[in-house]
């Protein structure tokens, strides 16, 4: 199982997040595990940590219609997401 870390700006992180909560359904059908982590800071910054059965597949998803729609009505500012694929790890 691989981890996504996915970070973007919004225009209104509480909003973002209330919007977000909505879309576990279109999560699951991509092969998102449950829980998602997720945090936001004072720069309208928000950070989303998931399991995915497939990080290619997911982050193909992430350019679907669907998810588009999705991140427009959660007004997430489309060019700055980045995506990063955990698949390291360093135990001290």
């Amino acid at each position: 199982m691989a981890k996504l870390l996915v970070t973007a700006q919004v225009n209104d992180p509480a909003q973002w997040e209330k919007s977000f909560r909505t879309h576990g359904e279109m999560f699951k059908s991509s092969g998102v595990k449950s829980p998602a982590l997720i945090g936001t800071n004072e720069n309208n910054e928000v950070a989303v940590l998931q399991e995915v059965d497939d990080p290619g597949a997911a982050m193909e998803d992430l350019n679907t219609q669907e998810y588009i729609q999705a991140m427009e009505a959660d007004g997430v500012k489309r060019d700055t997401v980045k995506i990063f694929v955990l698949d390291k790890e360093f135990s001290y």
